[in-house]
């Protein structure tokens, strides 16, 4: 019951935050020049967990003042009980920060949010384990145990990238020892009685080589190539495309541009974000920045863009595994419209 009333209050607070509605607050620049201020739309956009490298994007664009020279002030807020699927398709904010197979699954239950942008081009995930594990190889899985969230994902993953090693797997549980261990920290984890667990590179990876703790690193998309799905993502609803495209327009516009400064200008960017979140690991962040700034284009044809084909790809797979109680239309679960034109 206390969880349930946590989460109404944090909708409610995003509802008085003002969503979608014209803020009255007036531009620097404007007083700075003397003109006639204009006025800002609020919108809010919700993070899918605390402030990190994959949402250094969008503190540049807030710092830089690109939100406010598209005319829109822009409150990024954090989690609480409701994920930002939740909130984004229930219109308590207009953006918010997801990944495909959350999107896939909100959508599979009749809730109408939209990927707008892929924040990193390629899955970053993966399974790490300490050097001294002995895991080299997705057939070294059998006998260890895992550490991770107790998600039926997370056995599809493993038993995904273990039959690609060529183990024959029915139920994953026969193969490998499942722990739900939450979020725990995964350097603690694999010093107690956890062997490998699921983490994304950008920040445990690199955390990892700070601490100068030697991994062996198993990305799910070179084992399994169907799952280099999007993951992080930046979502909207379907209500604001309808209604409000030209918002969607703007927003996209600025954040684009901030990820193109994070790209050109790791450093600097860096520093944006240490000063945005200053209980942040400083010296993880710089060195994350640097790694991230190279991934979050990557081989695309501009920053954001998505492809049909891994979504479609991904959403069939997500079905085969029983992740989904039925199948979507992956083509309406993601759109590059509002992404703006690529430079020449």
């Amino acid at each position: 019951m206390k969880s349930i009333w946590i989460g109404m209050l944090v909708l409610l607070l995003l509802s008085a935050c003002g969503t979608a509605t014209q803020s009255t607050s007036q531009s620097s620049k404007s007083k700075e020049n003397g003109t006639t201020p204009k006025k800002e739309k609020t919108v809010t956009v919700m993070l899918d967990w605390v402030p990190n490298t994959n949402h250094t994007g969008l503190y540049v664009a807030q710092q830089k003042g690109y939100f406010k020279d598209e005319g829109l002030n822009v409150k990024i807020v954090t989690p609480g009980k409701s994920s930002a699927v939740q909130v984004v398709g229930a219109g308590k904010a207009e953006f918010g920060i997801s990944s495909e197979e959350y999107i896939t699954q909100a959508r599979a239950t009749g809730v109408p949010v939209v990927s707008i942008a892929a924040i990193l081009q390629h899955n970053t995930s993966g399974f790490a384990s300490p050097k001294s594990k002995q895991i080299a190889r997705p057939k070294d899985f059998i006998g260890k145990t895992y550490g991770g969230w107790g998600t039926p994902m997370e056995n599809a993953f493993i038993k995904t990238v273990m039959e690609a090693d060529g183990v024959e797997v029915n139920q994953v549980e026969d193969k490998v020892n499942i722990v739900n261990i939450g979020e725990a920290d995964f350097f603690t984890a694999t010093k107690r009685n956890i062997d490998f667990a699921w983490v994304y590179y950008g920040w445990t990876g690199i955390e990892a080589q700070l601490r100068d703790v030697q991994l062996n690193m198993i990305y799910l998309k070179d084992i399994a190539p169907v799952l280099d799905y999007y993951t992080p993502t930046i979502i909207t609803s379907e209500a604001l495309i309808d209604e409000d495209p030209d918002t969607v327009k703007k927003f996209m516009r600025a954040v684009s541009k901030g990820y193109a400064y994070a790209i050109e200008h790791p450093d600097e960017a860096a520093d944006i974000l240490i000063k945005a979140t200053p209980e942040s690991d400083e010296a993880l962040i710089r060195a994350s920045q640097k790694w991230m700034s190279q991934r979050y284009q990557a081989d695309a044809e501009q920053w954001g863009y998505q492809k049909k084909k891994t979504w479609v790809d991904f959403t069939n797979w997500m079905y085969e595994h029983q992740l989904i109680e039925k199948k979507i239309d992956a083509t309406k679960a993601f759109t590059n419209e509002f992404l703006p034109e690529p430079a020449q």
